[in-house]
């Protein structure tokens, strides 16, 4: 009985496919919103949690100076200086690796190629904290970091600026006003969520960053590797207390320094992104509920058009239940046809969007076995009551219809 229920309704369908392709037209765009909102939503958050998670190992960065906002102080913040790197290693217990930094832009040129780029000074202990690799050379050696050798490590972006294809390995380039010997490429990155490029900087010991470039012996920032992910929040306690002790910050008093928990970052970037992506979400299913509407409104004027026809089978003695079977068939049908059509169109639309966007395309059976359960949902609900209605109508009323 159901399977003839079925038929009849497919046939009803296809004789008018135009109408019910507009109709259902509404469910296929509320399921592929859905879809796709919910999808890019969460390819977004793995793409901002992998790219917080290259920036370092467990990182914490401590820089000068706080935001205020509007209206707070315009003095330039008080720099670190080598001696507050040291007390960090000596004293902050758990932590795996210290390094600080210096930075600046500055033009590389070797040839007739050149590119405006991020110099950074620092130690072979910067690789550690950031986790990033060598693609080819070495690191910096103790000795060169002692003496201030003029010798470079080269971002991947970098390389192929000046390079090309050629082996940058032992050639010497032109940094600002001095002369550096190239030692080994970083392993590429690629753009942080944020846009930049990761790759388009040049590391230097930084004592010779110090005496060449900048001309003083400032610490822009201290990259700090906590030794486990469980320990990043002792971590920025511990240092947060030293360095107010070293920088006589009174009780009461604001910090003039910040120190950044990458890992509290990247939960505070994926919820939001999580709840975006809800917000999204919810707003493309509101299409869903006008879908249903639409598919009351044609199964309203299907009952109206085939009021003849109804009373017929009530006439002959087809049951009431019978005949709401019928009808609340042919709602359902109509509304998974554009389930189904709307997870072909997300899919498809899902994978273009990701491809552009650059994120992860995570494909969840979840939500697409929920999308297409509450189209036929959507189908139950609207189309009961044109359904209702159908098996109510009196046979001699019906039959007397025009």
């Amino acid at each position: 009985m159901w399977w003839d229920t079925l038929a009849l309704a497919i046939r009803e369908i296809r004789r008018r496919v135009l109408r019910s392709f507009l109709t259902v037209l509404g469910v296929v765009i509320g399921v592929a919103a859905v879809i796709i909102m919910v999808t890019v939503g969460r390819g977004a958050t793995a793409r901002i949690t992998a790219d917080i998670s290259s920036l370092g190992s467990n990182l914490l960065v401590v820089i000068a100076g706080q935001h205020r906002g509007p209206g707070g102080s315009s003095a330039a913040p008080r720099a670190f200086d080598l001696r507050d790197v040291a007390a960090i290693a000596d004293q902050v217990a758990s932590i795996r690796a210290v390094a600080p930094t210096a930075s600046r832009q500055a033009t590389v040129v070797y040839g007739n190629q050149n590119r405006a780029t991020s110099v950074v000074g620092t130690t072979d202990l910067y690789l550690t904290t950031r986790a990033w690799g060598l693609g080819t050379g070495r690191n910096f050696a103790e000795a060169e970091l002692r003496a201030g050798k003029a010798v470079c490590l080269l971002g991947e972006t970098v390389r192929g600026t000046l390079f090309g294809r050629m082996d940058p390995l032992g050639q010497r380039i032109r940094v600002g006003k001095i002369s550096c010997q190239v030692i080994g490429v970083l392993a590429a990155k690629g753009q942080s969520s944020m846009g930049n490029d990761q790759d388009d900087t040049l590391l230097m010991p930084l004592r010779t960053f110090h005496r060449r470039i900048a001309g003083n012996q400032d610490v822009g920032a201290v990259m700090v590797s906590a030794a486990a992910q469980s320990d990043t929040e002792k971590a920025r306690a511990d240092i947060q207390t030293l360095l107010r002790e070293r920088r006589h910050i009174a009780a009461g008093n604001d910090d003039d320094f910040t120190v950044l928990d990458m890992k509290e970052i990247a939960a505070t970037l994926t919820g939001t992104t999580r709840v975006l992506t809800m917000l999204l979400g919810a707003v493309a299913a509101v299409s869903l509920l006008v879908g249903g509407i639409g598919i009351m409104n044609i199964m309203l004027v299907s009952v109206t058009e085939r009021t003849r026809e109804i009373g017929t089978r009530l006439a002959i003695g087809a049951l009431e239940s019978e005949v709401l079977r019928q009808f609340l068939v042919e709602a359902v049908v109509l509304s998974s046809l554009g389930g189904l059509v709307g997870v072909a169109v997300a899919l498809a639309a899902t994978a273009a969007i990701t491809r552009t966007m650059n994120i992860p395309f995570l494909f969840d059976p979840g939500i697409i076995a929920l999308a297409f359960a509450f189209s036929g949902a959507i189908g139950v609900i609207f189309g009961y009551v044109p359904a209702r209605r159908a098996a109510r109508l009196d046979p001699i009323e019906a039959l007397r219809h025009e």
